[in-house]
């Protein structure tokens, strides 16, 4: 009974070792280029959209003050929904004609697999865009500059 229970065990072991193997991410480097817009500095959320085009996870918040939340309008009802501890991925908002750079995670398993990144901006008493950046998470979409629609001029990704 002794060596079912060492046998049971090494196989468990050995099953959350190979598990955690295949769960990777990898870190990028992402550097965001605001337009020159007169206003306040911008409140931006970078999110992981899934293939269905539903709001998965929050990578990065720019813009510290949590009152200035509800103005990412779609961003924020989904993180209503599921309130994500984001205070270890929150920095400074970015103002017009500014340079952000900053680090994000994004795992390995989601590249090529219809996946998205949304980058959502907000100015205060000023136009919202949902989706001023979206990048595809593909191979070609990161490493290319991904122009902006709003208040975001242009985006690039390069791997760490």
């Amino acid at each position: 009974m002794n060596s079912i229970f060492k046998t049971a065990l090494a196989g468990a072991f050995i099953f959350l070792i190979s598990f955690q193997a295949t769960a990777q991410s990898s870190k990028y480097k992402c550097m965001l280029q605001m337009s020159n817009y007169m206003g306040e500095g911008a409140y931006i959320v970078v999110s992981l959209i899934n293939p269905k085009g539903d709001y998965e996870k929050t990578l990065y918040v720019m813009g510290d003050d949590k009152k200035w939340y509800n103005s990412l309008k779609e961003w924020h009802k989904f993180n209503s929904k599921k309130p994500a501890n984001i205070s270890a991925i929150t920095g400074a908002s970015v103002t017009g004609g500014d340079r952000s750079m900053t680090t994000i995670e994004i795992d390995d398993a989601k590249i090529n697999k219809g996946y998205k990144l949304r980058f959502e901006s907000a100015v205060e008493n000023q136009k919202y865009h949902v989706a001023d950046v979206e990048i595809p998470l593909t191979t070609a979409g990161i490493a290319a500059k991904s122009e902006g629609k709003g208040y975001i001029r242009y985006v690039r990704l390069s791997k760490i």
